[in-house]
């Protein structure tokens, strides 16, 4: 049983959201999880993960679910635009000496694992709601619906997402969303045999890679400069993506180019981050995950680090008495790991953006998986 909370309200279902109510409701809370979608879905194609977010899998108990469904690698291989390999990175195995550093998953299969999980562990879900108001005192937060009703919580977890609304709320101050100057390519194809780890291609302003995400599929992406945001007609996307990988002569990429047409669910989206100062709560409403501190996914670990904030935060309202002790011990553990991963993602793009030092990219990718196989 939690030491400081006993009824919860989590907004938003996402990765964030789910991994705190499994977390939660294994620790006896009763927990109560909102999501405005009614078919609680996830968008997007795959998802790239590391060593720390396989650990941060079998801390949630779902990692052999993951490595079933998805598919984890050994290592990180970094070719020239023509296919030479520059650099071979192995991926710590850092949850476990079995277990491989690195991986992919389809998003929406990882959300119904996780998603299944949440309702085996007793968390009582509503779909398609969202909240009007939220009213807190010394004893506790009153949350009006808007279907008219209203309930009373120790403690409400803001999980709802780069364009939160409980952060609007809560902290008005708080830094926008920013873009970054880079839109990123996404798609689905068949997994060739040659693809055993991830592969990228690093040209000037281009980076090209794919992630190996089942044992029948690869994530494809292709991360492009943009000055300002664009929304590309949906007929024009997969020319444009054949288009853009043209300019890599590597024999393996173009073998690729050619097998993209309209079934490999081609998407465009910008790449946007956010960090927020601290604090992260205010009385008896915290943030986690995208919330505070979205990231582009140049360290694959935007995921990762909003489950960990999920597994801190049920740890430290475990461990104390006292619910605000828990909420600065929590958002102290938590600070210097998420600022690292999203500025260190933020410069990574922007030495893409500007054709910078390649020693420097690779430096610092090095040292940030370092950073993130510590444990948290």
């Amino acid at each position: 049983m939690s030491a400081s909370v006993k009824k919860v309200l989590i907004i938003g279902g996402g990765f964030s959201g789910m991994s705190a109510a499994i977390k939660l409701c294994a620790q006896g809370v009763d927990t109560h999880l909102l999501e405005i979608d009614p078919n609680w879905r996830a968008d997007g194609a795959g998802i790239s993960v590391g060593g720390a977010t396989l650990r941060a899998f079998a801390d949630l108990g779902v990692l052999e679910e993951f490595l079933e469904q998805g598919s984890a690698q050994e290592a990180l291989e970094v070719m020239a635009p023509t296919g030479q390999l520059l650099q071979k990175i192995p991926n710590p195995p850092v949850a476990g000496a079995d277990v491989p550093g690195g991986g992919a998953i389809m998003r929406p299969v990882l959300a119904r694992i996780l998603s299944r999980k949440v309702v085996q562990a007793g968390a009582k879900v509503r779909l398609g709601y969202t909240y009007s108001s939220i009213d807190q005192d010394d004893d506790g937060v009153t949350v009006s619906f808007e279907d008219g009703s209203s309930d009373r919580f120790d403690l409400v977890i803001g999980a709802d997402g780069l364009y939160s609304k409980t952060r609007e709320w809560l902290l008005p101050d708080a830094p926008k969303p920013g873009y970054s100057g880079q839109g990123v390519w996404r798609a689905v194809l068949p997994r060739p045999p040659e693809a055993e780890n991830t592969m990228m291609w690093v040209g000037p302003h281009l980076k090209a890679g794919i992630n190996p995400m089942s044992k029948d599929e690869v994530y494809l992406f292709l991360t492009e400069d943009k000055k300002v945001k664009e929304r590309v007609p949906e007929e024009e996307l997969v020319p444009r993506l054949k288009e853009l990988m043209s300019t890599f002569p590597a024999p393996f990429l173009q073998l690729l180019r050619d097998q993209v047409d309209e079934t490999s669910q081609v998407l465009l989206r910008p790449l946007e981050g956010l960090l927020v100062p601290l604090p992260w709560f205010r009385g008896r409403v915290v943030l986690i995950g995208d919330t505070v501190h979205a990231t582009t996914p140049h360290l694959a670990s935007g995921a990762c680090i909003g489950i960990e904030d999920a597994i801190v935060l049920a740890e430290e309202l475990a461990g104390r008495d006292a619910l605000e002790g828990a909420l600065d011990a929590f958002q102290q553990r938590r600070w210097e790991r998420c600022r690292m991963v999203v500025e260190n993602s933020g410069r990574l793009g922007q030495i893409e953006i500007e054709g910078g030092d390649k020693q420097e990219h690779a430096r610092i990718m090095q040292e940030s998986m370092q950073a993130l196989a510590q444990p948290i």
